[in-house]
């Protein structure tokens, strides 16, 4: 069952509008059809876009947080002298 929403459901847009290599806003992790539609979109499909937002920016953490972590060499592989 689905409630209906009282308020109107805000533009996630905080002002950086720059893409990334993927083609999604670095400000707010939107495509460019998520963007240039939101305006038109219904309720639901804005709520859709919002998951998206949040798995887009759980990625983009994930990565910077693996990229600070420090790796592990591999052991050199023992020279047998074949």
């Amino acid at each position: 069952m689905n409630q209906p929403d009282f308020f109107e459901i805000p533009s996630p847009c905080i002002g950086v509008c720059r893409m990334n290599g993927k083609g999604y806003c670095k400000g707010c992790f939107r495509s460019r059809e998520e963007r240039l539609y939101w305006l038109h979109m219904t309720d639901e499909q804005k709520h859709q876009v919002m998951r998206l937002i949040a798995m887009r920016r759980k990625k983009v953490q994930h990565a910077a947080w693996e990229k600070m972590q420090p790796h592990e060499e591999a052991p050199e592989q023992e020279d047998l002298g074949f």
